[in-house]
């Protein structure tokens, strides 16, 4: 399956957005993620959900402002960003993985095989 988000943007801290990735497949076998990689940084896990859309986790840089939900029927996954920070400052990619296992194991960026062209978010302070 082939992933593209978009949805970023320039905004200022304190903003919202929300980024959304468009799958040119079914994505309900998928467990979804979104990293994101910051200039001179590794990319870095930011939240996955289920397959059904009923478990989520998230990296506690994020926990409490960002969301992330899913449609399978549209193929659709989306990251809800609020409270916007300049740290949240990155290029943000989705990605999809068949395999399973407890919140820690999808922080990997090595168990995801599919990849999105990232979306740029750009928070100003």
């Amino acid at each position: 399956v082939q992933l593209q988000a978009s949805g970023g943007g320039l905004v200022q801290a304190g903003d919202s957005l929300r980024l959304s990735c468009a799958a040119s497949g079914r994505i309900f076998s998928y467990n979804m993620g979104w990293f994101r990689q910051a200039p001179g940084k590794e990319r870095e896990f930011v939240a996955v959900i289920s397959r059904g859309g009923g478990s989520t986790y998230y990296a506690d840089s994020v926990k409490g402002r960002f969301t992330m939900s899913r449609n399978n029927f549209e193929n659709m996954v989306y990251l809800q960003m609020n409270s916007l920070k300049p740290e949240d400052t990155a290029v943000y990619y989705c990605a999809t993985t068949i395999t399973g296992g407890g919140p820690n194991y999808y922080t990997n960026d090595q168990i995801y095989d599919s990849w999105g062209q990232g979306t740029l978010v750009t928070v100003s302070s």
